[in-house]
């Protein structure tokens, strides 16, 4: 019985995850000819995409590589921009840390932006699953995004240029941080956390080295806790 739960839970988590074959897959297309027209080669830039595996950390890095950029400003930047990761970790503890250490390692590989958004949203929902069903809808999500993104990278680092201009591969970019953003502003806290966070993102976007998330992202966070001790206090004036 436990295996048959377990094995639901996987193809819960592979439905959940298909619909973001419509924009991984572009997204990592859009990758992979931007790399190989950097200077890149084909083994470059697919162990790029299979070391790192973070689409918007990926783009940063070689936008300034192409720059000329110091490498260790590079690896800065891309490391600013994925500090959500860390919040991302610190966020779905709660929900794997039980697993073994080997699970663990897994999940830390594969923990991006669709398959954190949809396994946190899942296991929120549903609080009476087992670490063990909760990591089989998680293996389940990463399904269909994780080995896309390497395939469609390798399709990009093939085809190249000959990809037209008006496929416009990077609306998959936008979209896919809406998708998965969106279904998640639930309370005020969340809506103001994002409020502040695009606003200051966007101010501060002439700071060096993609700073300015950096700022975004913690002033977003911050806010989105004030408000939140705020409500609670409402509701609870003791």
């Amino acid at each position: 019985m436990a295996r048959s739960t377990t094995k639901s839970r996987f193809w819960q988590g592979v439905r959940d995850g298909a619909p973001f074959l419509l924009v991984v897959g572009p997204f990592a297309m859009l990758f992979g000819v931007v790399a190989t027209e950097a200077g890149l080669n084909l083994f470059e830039t697919m162990a790029f995409s299979i070391v790192v595996i973070a689409g918007a950390a990926q783009f940063t890095a070689l936008q300034l590589l192409s720059e000329n950029a110091l490498a260790v400003i590079a690896l800065i930047s891309a490391l600013a921009v994925n500090l959500r990761m860390a919040m991302y970790s610190a966020s779905i503890t709660p929900y794997l840390g039980a697993l073994p250490l080997w699970k663990r390692a897994i999940v830390a590989y594969f923990l991006v932006d669709q398959t954190y958004a949809v396994s946190v949203a899942k296991f929120e929902r549903e609080t009476d699953m087992t670490p063990r069903e909760r990591y089989a809808y998680f293996i389940g999500v990463m399904s269909p995004v994780c080995p896309l993104w390497y395939v469609f990278t390798l399709v990009g680092a093939l085809v190249g240029s000959a990809i037209p201009d008006w496929l416009a591969l990077d609306f998959a970019v936008p979209i896919t941080f809406l998708a998965l953003i969106a279904p998640m502003l639930r309370t005020g806290a969340h809506v103001a956390a994002a409020v502040v966070a695009i606003a200051l993102a966007l101010g501060f976007a002439w700071l060096p080295y993609n700073l300015g998330l950096l700022v975004a992202a913690l002033a977003g966070m911050m806010t989105g806790a004030q408000v939140e001790l705020i409500a609670s206090r409402r509701e609870d004036p003791a």
